[in-house]
């Protein structure tokens, strides 16, 4: 099920630009390293990616620069997470 999210950009080298994932659309558990392998959609474009847990902001997923197509912190996306199981 698709959810909004307001991208945040993490500052420091390289500076992540992350589409925090709402509880309710979250996986149950994280994986290795706090991470766990999904299929992402983000306004109409999918690929193979990872969530990961941060302890303080939550689930977090990274978006790269091709798939916001010019959106970056403070712009809001619709989004969509799906556990690959194929992944884990």
């Amino acid at each position: 099920m698709p959810f909004h999210a307001t991208l945040v950009r993490r500052p420091g080298p390289g500076g992540w630009v992350f589409a925090p994932v709402p509880g309710s659309h979250a996986p149950e558990v994280a994986g290795p390293f706090g991470r766990v392998p999904v299929t992402a959609t983000v306004d109409g474009h999918t690929w193979a990616t990872s969530v990961w847990r941060d302890r303080e902001a939550g689930w977090l997923l990274p978006v790269p620069a091709r798939v916001r197509r010019g959106k970056d912190d403070g712009d809001t996306v619709i989004a969509e997470v799906a556990v690959d199981p194929g992944r884990l």
